[in-house]
């Protein structure tokens, strides 16, 4: 699947080492749409998450809208899980 820039730099900014602490919580959801993720809601701030056979739930980040580190690392986790790969 071919991904606009937009998604690819979010998705480059997931793999990014050292973990970056800026990336908007809202550009991440936004890419796993792209990736064609299912999303549901869950109790609280859960967000369940289906890609490619893969479950994972996360935790929208609140009050602030960037992404904690540790949830990203494990997004990036759970992308390799799936099959999604950095486009050269």
């Amino acid at each position: 699947m071919r991904l606009s820039g937009k998604y690819q730099k979010t998705l480059r900014a997931i793999f990014e080492d050292p973990v970056r602490s800026d990336v908007e919580w809202t550009a991440v959801e936004n890419l796993l749409i792209a990736l064609g993720a299912e999303l549901s809601e869950g109790r609280g701030s859960r967000v369940r998450v289906y890609l490619e056979g893969v479950r994972a739930v996360f935790h929208r980040p609140h009050p602030q809208k960037e992404t904690e580190k540790g949830a990203l690392k494990s997004m990036g986790r759970f992308l390799t899980e799936a099959g999604v790969q950095l486009e050269e």
